[in-house]
């Protein structure tokens, strides 16, 4: 594998396109690392440690925190990263399955999908200019989200000239990473927009590196079986993870021969890749935020308000369940999220599998399933398997979600330390580097080299 890697460098193209894509990742951090003009991030930077150190971290913000690359903490210009366009993406994903024009453009290849991806740039630019509003706005009140009084912008500059400075630097820099994805999934190496995601996450490793060095090689440090167990851990959630990402069901297709001409076409037996994890961390990244804002909001309600008792009760056990939901060593956060992932899960199969579609398309290219009757039947039979599929997914993805909060609440680990050892980080981590490494060794195989594995190829996320 070492020798594959320094091969990489002798390819000139592929030497290229990877100094090319370091390149860009290099400016990215740097946009991530401006502070956005007239906030006092120091202010900002201490106020958060507190409500970290109250919460034992992770949380909304904490989450916010590892995708931005830390930009949340500095309140950068890079404040919202590359995902107000990941959110439009998903959204005119989403739109795709229930608008009739937007499905048509997507079954007209590379023109049509160029047609919907500039419709999710201009979502992309309403977003952030919403977002970047909203945040001047929190800025300038940082009471909304329970900081306390602090004066985070000087008073002679808040007001309009604030908050429009605010959207022009965040959208100006939001809409420039976007630009910088682009140009490293055209000239670089990997999907650009996913590569800027990983850097992000990964940015937080020698925080995490620092945490784990305090913790265990210093005097009156943890046990170092402790780090050997989280070691262990460690290997055994990456090998799931990769396990997960990789997994497939083959559907075996057979195809009948046709006669055109002189030429013969058909009559081969492949077969249809379905994948385990087909909704990848789409459930993660929804169930997430949806359980963080309803707890914040239900454990804010004030039940003293209202004299009536019944509704006071409802209040108070609303109240209580909001609390339960902030805590994430809960059971009752637990068993919600682990719901809300089965839902999404399922929920994101149903939107973006299109089971008759493709036995149409089977029956179009006079393909079918061994021993199911082309048409319906075998539309119903492969909605029964992606069915039964995506419920081993889903557990999967309970499993890789839930041993971070397990780490906090059992050994009392930081956040810093357990958010790498599970959750949505590790699985787009995990998922970009396959995509990548896959792509650098494609290189490597067109120029006679060996790939990275001695047998057998890598493979990406299909």
């Amino acid at each position: 594998m070492l020798a594959a890697f320094a091969n990489t460098f002798r390819i000139p193209e592929l030497r290229k396109r990877i100094l090319f894509t370091v390149g860009l990742v290099f400016i990215c951090r740097l946009v991530s690392m401006v502070p956005t003009p007239g906030v006092d991030w120091h202010a900002l930077e201490e106020a958060l440690n507190r409500i970290r150190e109250q919460t034992g971290g992770g949380g909304l913000m904490g989450w916010f925190d590892v995708f931005s690359g830390g930009a949340m903490s500095q309140c950068s210009v890079g404040f919202f990263s590359i995902w107000p366009y990941i959110s439009a993406t998903i959204v005119v994903q989403l739109l795709t399955a229930v608008i009739p024009a937007l499905e048509r453009l997507s079954r007209e290849g590379d023109a049509g999908r160029a047609k919907i991806n500039q419709y999710a740039r201009y979502l992309t630019l309403v977003l952030v200019i919403c977002q970047s509003y909203a945040l001047a706005a929190v800025l300038e009140k940082p009471g909304a989200l329970g900081m306390g009084e602090l004066n985070l912008v000087d008073p002679s500059f808040c007001g309009l000239p604030f908050r429009l400075l605010t959207v022009l630097t965040m959208t100006t820099s939001t809409m420039f990473i976007v630009w910088l994805g682009d140009q490293i999934t055209l000239r670089g190496i990997g999907n650009g927009s996913s590569v800027v995601i990983m850097v992000n996450i990964c940015s937080r490793l020698p925080a995490a590196i620092f945490e784990a060095w305090q913790r265990y090689f210093t005097v009156g440090g943890a046990s170092i079986f402790e780090l050997l167990l989280l070691l262990v851990l460690g290997f055994l959630v990456v090998m799931g993870t990769v396990m997960l990402t990789q997994g497939l069901r083959k559907i075996p297709i057979h195809s009948t021969k046709r006669v055109v001409g002189t030429k013969q076409y058909g009559g081969q037996n492949t077969y249809m890749p379905l994948r385990v994890n087909y909704s990848g961390v789409m459930p993660i990244i929804f169930a997430q935020p949806l359980i963080q804002f309803s707890g914040a909001a239900m454990s804010r309600i004030s039940p003293d308000a209202f004299a009536t008792p019944f509704l006071h009760s409802i209040l108070v056990g609303l109240q209580t369940f909001g609390s339960s939901l902030n805590d994430m060593a809960s059971p009752v956060h637990i068993l919600c999220y682990a719901v809300l992932i089965f839902f999404f899960s399922y929920f994101w199969v149903a939107t973006q599998f299109n089971a008759v579609r493709i036995s149409d398309d089977l029956k179009r290219n006079g393909s079918y399933v061994p021993g199911i009757r082309p048409g319906m039947a075998t539309a119903e039979h492969l909605d029964m398997v992606m069915t039964r599929v995506t419920f081993f997914g889903a557990l999967g993805l309970v499993t890789v979600a839930i041993v971070p909060q397990a780490l906090r609440a059992y050994l009392k680990i930081p956040w810093e330390m357990s958010s790498f050892f599970g959750g949505s980080s590790l699985l787009i981590v995990v998922g970009v580097a396959l995509d990548t490494l896959r792509q650098m060794e494609s290189h490597l195989l067109m120029r006679n080299y060996d790939g990275f594995l001695k047998h057998g190829r890598l493979q990406g996320r299909k």
